[in-house]
């Protein structure tokens, strides 16, 4: 091996043991750290960030990103599926229509019964969620 080698390889392994000191550190003061809900379970707050999540999943393809009645697939449909934002339903009929989909109450049959889908818990989480970005309901 020549010094060049030897050099390179030096490096090489001094750069790795620091990457592993360090990565040592890291995972060491992220044990001491101590863990707890960030936010009560039964709190607005908890149900509307999980409500969130289950709007990402479930209701943006359509709706949109920002409740708009203006996701992706909004322009395959007529009508097209309701602007969230502006609507004037509150969380019990928001939670059925969820529940039960819209042409069993009347509505676009386009939107779909997520009642066996999704648990009750998820269902009210939603609709807080929705109540959340509702710029009417203020």
């Amino acid at each position: 091996m020549n010094s060049q080698t030897g050099l390179c390889a030096r490096r090489l392994l001094r750069s790795t043991a620091c990457a592993l000191v360090a990565l040592a550190v890291v995972s060491a003061g992220a044990q001491q750290v101590p863990q707890g809900p960030l936010l009560p379970r039964d709190s607005t707050d908890a149900a509307i960030f999980r409500g969130g999540l289950v709007y990402a999943n479930y209701c943006v393809t359509c709706h949109g990103i920002n409740a708009d009645g203006n996701g992706r697939a909004a322009r395959l449909y007529s009508p097209r599926p309701a602007n969230l934002r502006t609507s004037d339903k509150n969380n019990g009929y928001l939670a059925l229509i969820v529940r039960l989909g819209g042409e069993k109450l009347g509505r676009s049959p386009k939107m779909p019964p997520w009642g066996e889908e999704l648990t009750d818990e998820q269902i009210r989480d939603v609709a807080a969620f929705v109540r959340s970005v509702n710029v009417v309901g203020r």
